[in-house]
């Protein structure tokens, strides 16, 4: 699959996500079987950009390519500008947010607010698209379904931003009134990918190996974009990939595969974060990876109290030493679907 100049590795993505998907992160999904990732969204505010937040968002220093950037606001001019500023960066495509459902940016009508004003929406998308034309950089759109059940109006707002030099876009199938809530509604992607000549990506619910094969054939899609399915699950790229392949279940994987993802994943976010910031920010990811397991709860609930990196590398390493003593592979969760296959 090719975007403007770039040839992707596969058709599996990993979706922006607000403080999960910075650049250890993304390094990680893209080790473990994604072809593709896109940065946390940084504002369109000059004034915001050299805040320590978006210092770190926009630091690619080591980035696996293709390096893509979500940029987020309402001012088509700002938009422009911020999309220069993070190709100056190292961007290779940048993409425009219109899917986040947050309220903090809803409020401010960025987001999937700009899907109620489709007049401003476009004049952001042919703003941004001139501005980096002239780089050779794709710009790419990620949107909802539409702002809410009675107003699903991606089809159309789709068409308007494809005839505006759009190189990409992707579909979560729900509106911003769902929020994360609900199930993902697949016809409107279907819809969408089916009017336009463009790649579409399919987005929303893809959380296993053979929903995956269910979201493209339903909605004939040109690739899968993974989210809240990866938070301490990254290895789901490399699953999902082995059975389009091949039709076959991959193995989970060994718990000492595991344990050295993690540490590794760790040590990288620590020195992205520093000492203070990084082993509170890496509390969720460890959390998540341990949520599902044999004494997890318990387990994060004091790794939580420690408050030294070093410290907390070593709890999460004897951590997994301990399960692996009782476990060769990553125990299955009681609903996982290959105990029903093998039923």
């Amino acid at each position: 699959m090719k975007l403007g100049a770039i040839t992707l590795p596969n058709t599996l993505f990993v979706a922006p996500m607000a403080g999960v998907t910075d650049r250890p992160f993304r390094q990680l999904c893209k080790r473990l079987g994604a072809g593709y990732a896109v940065s946390e969204m940084v504002t369109s505010k000059r004034e915001l950009w050299n805040s320590l937040k978006t210092s770190r968002r926009a630091d690619h220093a080591g980035e696996v390519e293709p390096i893509a950037v979500q940029i987020a606001g309402v001012d088509p001019a700002q938009m422009a500008e911020a999309a220069l500023y993070n190709i100056d960066r190292g961007a290779q495509v940048i993409d425009i947010n219109m899917g986040c459902p947050a309220k903090k940016v809803c409020n401010v009508w960025a987001g999937s607010a700009l899907m109620q004003d489709e007049p401003l929406a476009l004049a952001i998308v042919e703003a941004v698209v001139a501005a980096c034309a002239p780089r050779n950089v794709p710009v790419t759109l990620k949107m909802r379904t539409g702002w809410c059940e009675a107003e699903k109006n991606a089809l159309r707002l789709a068409r308007a931003a494809e005839s505006a030099g759009i190189a990409m876009l992707t579909v979560h199938g729900r509106t911003r009134e769902q929020g994360y809530k609900g199930q993902a509604e697949y016809d409107t992607v279907a819809a969408v990918k089916a009017a336009l000549n463009i790649p579409v990506v399919a987005n929303g619910d893809i959380d296993s190996p053979l929903k995956a094969r269910q979201v493209l054939d339903y909605t004939k899609a040109d690739a899968l974009m993974i989210g809240r399915a990866a938070q301490g699950r990254p290895w789901i790229f490399r699953e999902v990939a082995h059975y389009l392949a091949t039709g076959e279940l991959l193995a989970p994987p060994t718990v000492r595969e595991v344990r050295a993802w993690l540490l590794e994943h760790l040590q990288d976010h620590y020195g992205l974060y520093g000492e203070y910031s990084g082993v509170r920010s890496a509390r969720k990811h460890i959390g998540w990876a341990v949520r599902a397991l044999p004494g997890g709860e318990d387990f994060r609930a004091r790794m939580n109290l420690i408050e030294r990196c070093e410290q907390q590398l070593q709890a999460v390493g004897e951590w997994f030493d301990e399960l692996a003593a009782q476990h060769e592979r990553l125990p299955l969760a009681a609903n996982d679907e290959r105990l029903e296959l093998s039923a």
